[in-house]
C-alpha cells in the first residue's frame, strides 16, 4: 500500500491559522479517496503537492463574495478554497450524487460554514448566476468550458481557471470563443513557479451578461 506523501513546508504558509483543517481533509481523502472513485491508486505519494497545495495557491486570486467551482469533485480546488479563505463562499457544482455526497459530508465534518454544495451541470445550475468569479480544475478544454460556465458569472465576473502545461495551446484554440463573448484581460500565469507541482491560471473578465449556446 502506498503511503501518503508528507506535508510540505509550503501548506503552513498556504494555509496559516487554518492549516489543521487542511491536514484533516487531505487525510480524509487519503482515506476515502480511491475508495469513492475521488483520486487514483497511485495519487496518496503527491496528494498534497500534487493536488492539495496546487489547489491552494489559487487562494491569493479570490476576491470575497461568491465563487462557483465547476465539476469540483474532491473538492480540489472548491474545499481547499474555501479552507484557505473563509471570506470567500464557494458553491461547489458537480453533477456526480457519490461526490456531491463526499462534497456535503466533508464540508459539514470540517465545518465549512462558506460552502454550498450544488448537483448539477454547470450549463444547468442557473440558480446559481450571478457568481463573482467561477474556477475548474481539469474539467475540459477552454473552447468548451468558457461557454457553459459564462451563464453562471455577473457583469465583471472573472473566469479563473487551473489549467495544465497546454494552457497557451487551449488560450489559442479558443480565441473564436473569447471573442464571442467580450472577454477582457485574458491572460495566462504561473504560480508557485518554485514548487514541484507549479499552478497554471488562465484569468478572463465578463464584462457584460451575454449567452453563449453551441
Amino acid at each position: 500500500m502506498t503511503e501518503l506523501e508528507q506535508e510540505p513546508a509550503v501548506a503552513a504558509e498556504l494555509f496559516g491559522d487554518r492549516v489543521e483543517l487542511a491536514r484533516q481533509f487531505t487525510a480524509d481523502l487519503a482515506r476515502e479517496g480511491e475508495l469513492r472513485g475521488l483520486i487514483g491508486p497511485l495519487e496518496l505519494p503527491r496528494l498534497w503537492s500534487r493536488h492539495v497545495v496546487n489547489s491552494a495557491l489559487l487562494a491569493p486570486l479570490l476576491r470575497p463574495g461568491r465563487v462557483g467551482d465547476v465539476g469540483s469533485g474532491a473538492g480540489l480546488p472548491g474545499l481547499v478554497l474555501a479552507i484557505a479563505r473563509p471570506d470567500v463562499h464557494l458553491v461547489l457544482i458537480e453533477p456526480m450524487e457519490r461526490r456531491v455526497d463526499w462534497l456535503t459530508e466533508e464540508s459539514t465534518a470540517l465545518g465549512l460554514d462558506n460552502v454550498t454544495v450544488v448537483r448539477a451541470r454547470a450549463e444547468d445550475a442557473v440558480q446559481d448566476a450571478g457568481l463573482d468569479q467561477v474556477t475548474a480544475r481539469a474539467v475540459s478544454a477552454l473552447s468548451k468550458l468558457l461557454p457553459i460556465t459564462a451563464p453562471l458569472l455577473r457583469a465583471g465576473g472573472e473566469f479563473v481557471f487551473m489549467k495544465g502545461a497546454r494552457v497557451d495551446e487551449e488560450v489559442a484554440a479558443a480565441q473564436k470563443v473569447i471573442r464571442k463573448l467580450g472577454l477582457t484581460d485574458v491572460s495566462t500565469q504561473i504560480l508557485g513557479e518554485h514548487l514541484a507541482e507549479p499552478t497554471r491560471v488562465f484569468r478572463a473578465i465578463l464584462p457584460e451578461r451575454q449567452y453563449f449556446a453551441g
